[in-house]
């Protein structure tokens, strides 16, 4: 899984945003936080969502069922948009 070439992640201070260049269908920004950004970076690698799980676990003290749930959810909404190549 790769974070679609079409979509550029830009962090400012403790916030993300994915920006589409003109080759995305999709259009409008999208925000998250830290964990979000964790994840993407994970993406850029090519992470499964077990590596993204895992790195996520290293990264924030949390219950790994609930952050693979959260991992889940937001590669599921990025996919809604386009933002991922599997």
């Amino acid at each position: 899984m790769k974070l679609n070439p079409n979509f550029i992640m830009h962090t400012i201070d403790d916030e993300t945003v994915i920006v589409p260049t003109a080759g995305a269908k999709f259009h409008g920004l999208v925000q998250g936080n830290k964990s979000v950004a964790a994840i993407l970076e994970c993406l850029e690698r090519g992470a499964d969502e077990k590596e993204i799980a895992d790195e996520l676990c290293r990264r924030f003290n949390g219950d790994r069922a609930i952050i693979e749930e959260d991992v889940a959810d937001v590669i599921a909404q990025l996919r809604a948009i386009g933002a991922i190549d599997d």
